[in-house]
This record gives structure tokens, sequence and C-alpha cells, in this order.
């Protein structure tokens, strides 16, 4: 039985040529690599995209939103993006698409559009305050060098964009993240420069 098999190996073998067996190596090779090889030689995937203008960018909420028509209903997908530039300016942008990469790019260039200055104090802000607006109710005070940022997610990421290291909030009131986001970058907008101390 060994024989037989052997014989039909052998004769497998002969019928290959040169570039069927190359072909067949080669094959081998990439199967023990493991993942497919894209065309700017890393892994497959999209990878980590980046913006070129110096802004970052951060999903902060995905929701899937309806409209009623006389036919039905249409489905979309509604992002919200923070935007900041890490050194005192940030904004967010609220936008609607039929997948989530169209509603995204949509939002990014709202938030790059309505970006406002914040004025900071080091790596915190100058002042102590409390902000309404709407139901959601934020607090924000300063904090020594080393505490990080204490806040949630909503509230976190708006905060960190803006370029802030130490900072202690509370958010009061409601736990949409669209109405804390609007509400962190109005709050950050109200802060009053200190004036610099003179001998």
């Amino acid at each position: 039985m060994a024989e037989t098999k052997a014989k039909a190996k052998a004769k497998t073998d002969e019928k290959q040529t040169p570039d069927t067996q190359a072909q067949d190596s080669r094959s081998r090779q990439q199967g023990r690599r493991g993942g497919r090889q894209d065309k700017r030689g890393g892994r497959g995937g999209r990878g980590k995209r980046e913006n070129n203008d110096g802004v970052d960018k951060r999903i902060v909420s995905i929701r899937r939103v309806a409209r009623t028509y006389a036919g039905g209903k249409r489905m979309r997908l509604s992002v919200l993006v923070v935007a900041g530039d890490k050194n005192g300016r940030v904004g967010a942008g609220l936008a609607k698409g039929v997948d989530v990469r169209t509603a995204e790019q949509k939002a990014l260039n709202l938030a790059k559009k309505n970006m406002k200055k914040v004025n900071l104090r080091g790596g915190t802000i100058p002042h102590e305050l409390t902000y309404k607006k709407g139901a959601a109710r934020v607090f924000m005070k300063p904090a020594a060098p080393g505490t990080g940022v204490i806040a949630g997610g909503a509230m976190r990421a708006v905060l960190e964009l803006a370029g802030v290291k130490d900072i202690l909030t509370k958010v009061i009131g409601t736990q949409n993240s669209i109405s804390n986001v609007y509400a962190a970058i109005e709050a950050l907008e109200s802060l009053k420069p200190v004036a610099k101390q003179t001998k």
C-alpha cells in the first residue's frame, strides 16, 4: 500500500513543471506567514488614518436614525466627532450619512469649521466654573500638575483634544453625550484669561 502511494506521488511530481512547482512553494510560504500582504507592504487591513493638518479627531457617538417618508422609512447613521489641535483649539460636528465613513467625514469638516479658541493656563484651566446648556450642567475645576483629566467619556474627548492635561470635572443633569460635548465646548470658550502677576 505504501509503495503504491509513493509511486502515485512520484508521478504527480513528474507531471508538475518547474513553474508550477515554484508557484506551489510560493503559496505555501505565504500560507506559513499568515495574512495577506497589501500594496503598502503591511498586513491586510486599512490601518490608522492620520490627518496631515495637525488636527486630531475622536468619534464620540454613532447612532442609527430614521426618517419616515410616504414610501417607508429611510435609515441613516448620525456621527458626532470632536476635533482639536491639543493646543487650545477644539470643535465638534454632528452629521448624518448613508454609512459611518461618509457621516464621519462630514462631521469632521463641520468640527474643523467650528473650532473655538480656549484660554488655558499651563496644562489646566485658569479658574473654576459651572456652565449650564439645556439639560446639561458641567462643573470644571483647575487641578495640580500630575492629576490628569478626571472626566467622563464625552467631556474627556473635548478636554484632551483642547490640550488640557490636569482638571477635575463633573457632569450633572443628563447622560446625553451630544449635550455634554456642546456644553463642555461652550464652557471652555467662556473661560476668562487670568492676568499675569507682575512684581
